[in-house]
């Protein structure tokens, strides 16, 4: 099983050239891990994947793994709606040392049925160097992994977990159905709820901001102060759903600049906020309302 709770979906940053900002992902990967980070997913939608060449993802990879050495799990995109491709980029990724596992997204755009959804995981498992963790976002692929093809694909020796984007009943149905098996919610709302119910944790974006209480917020529940940790779960959702009031990772983006860790902009079709956009994200974080403006 995995030994990490709370794991980052990291952005990756850029500088005014447009090109990765490698120092500025060494300050953010350093901070992430001081304030509770276990685990990063790098390479995943937050970190704009779509927008990187083929190169671009290699040498971010590699250098993310020399970044981290060792101090957390490292679990990197490699899927796409071709399986082949899928395979390819999965062992090309494997060779790189400190990837631990692979992030499968299921197949967008040319919507398969669960047995093709089955079929193509079967397929990158069977050829993938490293365990593949399935990643199940309906609101981005356009299709739907039910929760009875994960129970599934969970018996597979080299399908590892799934991040699942939908309600709490599904994380319910895979804790239960599932054995030696890693289920993470995907929905920083649901970090609270998904421990308890019996998940691993959360593969969150709010933790580039509120890491520290969502490691404190663990950290109670840990200890059983049930009250202290939905108290501070209470606080943190009303923030973590403004994180995505905008198209992501723009807010996050948004306030990283604005706290002194320059990740830069979003590429395109990404816009960085303007400013009456930080205006109202400020508002929704509690925060000054120029706080964001620079």
């Amino acid at each position: 099983m995995i030994d990490a709770d709370i794991m980052t979906a990291i952005v990756t940053p850029f500088g005014r050239d447009g090109s990765i900002d490698y120092e500025a992902l060494e300050r953010l990967t350093n901070h992430l891990i001081h304030t509770g980070s276990k685990g990063f997913v790098i390479g995943g939608t937050t970190g704009e994947t779509p927008t990187l060449s083929h190169d671009e993802k290699i040498r971010l990879y590699t250098r993310f793994t020399q970044i981290v050495n060792g101090r957390a799990i490292i679990i990197a995109g490699t899927g796409s709606n071709s399986t082949q491709e899928t395979i390819d980029f999965t062992h090309e990724v494997s060779e790189i040392a400190g990837i631990d596992y692979a992030l499968v997204v299921v197949p967008y755009y040319n919507k398969p049925n669960q047995r093709g959804m089955m079929a193509h995981f079967e397929a990158v498992a069977e050829e993938s160097d490293v365990p593949i963790i399935i990643y199940n976002i309906p609101g981005r692929t356009g299709v739907e992994m039910s929760v009875d093809t994960v129970v599934t694909l969970a018996d597979n020796p080299n399908i590892a977990g799934v991040k699942q984007c939908t309600s709490i009943e599904d994380l319910e149905y895979l804790v239960e159905n599932t054995r030696n098996f890693n289920v993470y919610t995907g929905e920083d709302v649901q970090a609270l709820s998904a421990k308890v119910i019996g998940a691993n944790g959360v593969i969150s974006v709010a933790s580039h901001i509120y890491g520290n209480e969502m490691r404190e917020m663990y950290d109670d529940l840990e200890n059983g102060d049930f009250v202290a940790a939905g108290n501070i779960m209470r606080q943190l959702a009303p923030k973590m759903q403004a994180l995505f009031m905008y198209p992501s990772p723009s807010p996050v983006k948004a306030v990283l600049n604005a706290t002194g860790y320059g990740v830069g902009g979003c590429r395109l079709p990404i816009l960085p906020l303007n400013d009456e956009e930080k205006q109202v994200l400020a508002r929704h974080l509690a925060m000054a309302e120029t706080a964001l403006i620079n």
